[in-house]
């Protein structure tokens, strides 16, 4: 086993920086001394599985987590992360990733640890992990137009940057446990000797209740959660002076919301990021504040567009699907599928090729029109998607959320006659309906759909 390849500079960081707080979880203050005896704890207790063994490890962050999470990476296990609020999802992926381990633990803490009969022969991509004596890691996409698809890592690759320490911050870790971005967070703070402040749930009158409570200074958070809580004006009751950065990404932000960030938040830096669960996360640079163009790539990373689309080359680059074709050029690029706009270093994202509504031949972007329809001061949310139709094959159609008191009719008039003042006749809403409710997923972000 080769620990140093894999957490040893982690341990050695945790040990230096002692009695300092780690992490604060349930609101009791765990130091780091405190981890490293837990991961101590379970070294031991978890013993019996060997290296290469796939185990799934269900949960959200905590204590018993992280320190179970560092073990299985110490020992060169395949970690596949499962997020135990959506448990009922997760089935499915214990037979794309043939776990050979299951480790559930719930959120009193209750830990279950059983073994799966896998009788399989086991994937060729986990040969590459396997033959370089590496950790693993298994990540799967939201499988919002289809299953989801299984993300083989070298798990040691994307640790490396760890290594080059960076400001520490006492941080709020928003994102979630089975995505990169929550695992980026936790080990970014973590090896940088930071505090991470875990939350029960991700409602916006709890988030601020804790960031006021702990000081927070940064939150990593998505703009459908941003927009949240501007409408539900939870930052209001709260003092969240300490709050010096959010960065947001997983989805473009809108234009207006970014406006009305920077108005709430005046002296916050509001910082885009940019990161795929085949990719990692990316270091990032925004132009300014008020700016969507943000600078992406640095060490590790290259990038180029081909046709419009955001391609990025990089070692830490997943080794592929397990369960799906390559998405890889031949001459070894990522297409991300991110359509972007490009100004000299700078890249504007404008969302998923997936998500583009192809109209007669012309092409929506939503977000395009989802920022012209937010201008609308009495429309507090809008979710922008394609509707079929006989003629053109698809046609823009718009859910909004709308709290005022004129009549439903008139207000699709005034949407419709807002839209065409602004945007060309095919981007213009056919079709607009009313929800009572935002439009996010259960990873707080727009829950787009396709009619």
């Amino acid at each position: 086993m080769n620990v140093k390849s894999n957490i040893d500079f982690f341990i050695a960081d945790f040990k230096n920086n002692k009695d300092q707080p780690a992490i604060i979880w349930k609101d009791e203050v765990i130091s780091y001394n405190q981890i490293v005896t837990r991961i101590d704890y379970w070294r031991e207790k978890l013993l019996y599985i060997k290296p290469t063994t796939i185990v799934g490890l269900e949960g959200d962050f905590s204590p018993e987590t992280i320190a179970i999470l560092f073990v299985l990476i110490e020992r060169n296990t395949i970690v596949v992360p499962l997020d135990i609020k959506h448990s009922e999802k997760n089935e499915k992926k214990f037979s794309i990733a043939q776990l050979q381990i299951l480790i559930r633990i719930n959120s009193e803490n209750d830990i279950e640890i059983n073994s799966l009969e896998n009788n399989q022969q086991l994937n060729e991509l986990y040969n590459t992990i396997i033959e370089n004596n590496a950790p693993g890691l298994v990540l799967f996409t939201s499988g919002s137009s289809g299953e989801p698809k299984a993300a083989l890592h070298d798990f040691s690759k994307l640790l490396d940057k760890f290594k080059t320490k960076r400001k520490a911050l006492k941080t709020i870790n928003f994102l979630l446990f089975d995505h990169w971005g929550g695992l980026n967070t936790l080990f970014h703070i973590l090896s940088c000797g930071g505090t991470i402040v875990i939350l029960d749930n991700r409602k916006p009158d709890y988030v601020c209740e804790l960031i006021e409570k702990y000081e927070v200074e940064l939150l990593p958070t998505s703009p459908t959660f941003l927009n949240l809580l501007l409408m539900s004006m939870a930052y209001k009751d709260k003092d969240l002076s300490s709050l010096k950065i959010i960065s947001y990404g997983a989805e473009p932000m809108p234009e207006n919301l970014l406006n009305h960030l920077n108005k709430v938040f005046p002296d916050v830096k509001l910082q885009q990021t940019y990161g795929l669960i085949e990719l990692g996360v990316m270091r990032s640079k925004s132009e300014d504040n008020n700016s969507l163009w943000v600078k992406i790539g640095g060490e590790g990373f290259d990038t180029r567009v081909v046709d419009g689309l955001l391609e990025v080359k990089s070692d830490s680059a997943m080794i592929g699907y397990l369960n799906a074709e390559s998405p890889y050029t031949e001459d070894g690029w990522f297409k991300t599928g991110d359509s972007v706009e490009v100004k000299g270093e700078y890249f504007k994202i404008l969302g998923r090729k997936s998500e583009m509504i192809n109209v007669g031949g012309e092409k929506v972007f939503p977000q395009e029109v989802e920022n012209v329809i937010l201008e609308m001061p009495e429309i507090s949310d809008v979710l922008v998607y394609g509707g079929s139709n006989p003629f053109t094959g698809k046609v823009v159609c718009a859910k909004i959320s709308y709290n005022g008191d004129e009549a439903k009719s008139e207000i699709i008039k005034r949407v419709k006659r807002y839209c065409r003042e602004k945007l060309e006749p095919f981007k213009v809403p056919v079709k607009i309906e009313f929800a009572d409710a935002t439009f996010e997923n259960d990873r707080f972000k727009k829950n787009r759909m396709d009619g």
